[in-house]
This record gives C-alpha cells, structure tokens and sequence, in this order.
C-alpha cells in the first residue's frame, strides 16, 4: 500500500487522523478517520475541498497546487506543478526571465503584428511562449511562497489583506 503526499505531510507534523479529523470539526468540516485512512492509502480519491481542508489544517498552501496539477484531470492539462522555493530563489528566476523577456519584446511585436505566426517565426514565438510560462510559474510560486508564509503567521495577515484588497 503506498503512502500518499497527504499521508507523508500528516506524518511530517506528527499527528493522527484523529488529531487531524478534530482540527476539521472545529473548522466544521468534518472527515471520518477512516475516509482519511483510505484517502492516505490511495483507496480513495480525494476531493477538492478536501485537499482545501488538509492545506488549512497542515499549513500547507502546496497541497492545493500538486492536487490540481497531478490528480484533478482539468488541472493535468492546464496547471503546472509549483515547486516550493525560497524567497530569494524566486526573485532570481522572475528577474533572470524578466531579462530574457526584455530582449525578446520586440520580436514579439514583429511576430505577432499580422496576427499570424508565419513558419519562419514559430521557433522564436515558441521561446517566447516558453519564457512567458516560466514568468507565470515563478509569479505562481512567489504566490505559493506569499500563502505558505501568511499560513505560518510570518506574514501580518490582516495588513496583507488590507493592502492587498484596499
């Protein structure tokens, strides 16, 4: 029987399903010990507010992004998996693409002035589309980085909320 990311994290924090299942009746979510169980053996397939439940509980914001990148079939085609990185990290790798996007904007324009991509411009416009999805990846990681953070309390979350939604 394998184990499960969420039977690995639940580990990670040294609870039990029913330390688990008491922290989702007090968020008046309830789940059964032995949902859970079969959740973390691979039993059963976990639902979406589920994975939303287990991210608040654990203080985990990942498990909503591996959930819609590796198990939800939409999100398989459409949503790229988020590696957890440092801060640092990521403000590297949104500056270094930022770079790269600098030197390519006009390109893009030529490109994409007549509303088509001729043949001899599919390979430039595809590195172009591949550093634009890097640039949406870092953004999506310092998003997962700002969650995480706001999620440990490292973050004044009633002054992030009031800037941000100000």
């Amino acid at each position: 029987m394998a184990n499960t990311v969420y039977k690995e994290i639940r580990k990670k924090y040294d609870l039990t399903r029913d330390e688990v299942c008491d922290r989702a009746m007090e968020l008046g979510m309830p789940i059964q010990p032995e949902r859970l169980e079969r959740i973390e053996n691979g039993k059963y397939p976990i639902n979406p507010e589920e994975v939303l439940l287990l991210a608040k509980i654990y203080g985990e914001p990942s498990l909503c992004n591996l959930y819609c990148s590796k198990e939800c079939p939409i999100g398989e085609k459409y949503v790229p998996e988020v590696k957890v990185k440092d801060l640092a990290q990521i403000v590297l790798e949104m500056l270094a693409s930022l770079n790269s996007m600098k030197s390519s904007q006009e390109r893009l324009i030529e490109i994409t002035a007549d509303g088509k991509i001729d043949d001899d411009e599919i390979k430039d416009f595809v590195f172009i589309q591949n550093e634009l999805e890097r640039i949406s990846i870092t953004v999506e990681s310092l998003q997962l980085w700002v969650e995480q953070m706001l999620a440990a309390e490292k973050i004044n979350l009633e002054k992030y909320n009031e800037i941000k939604n100000g």
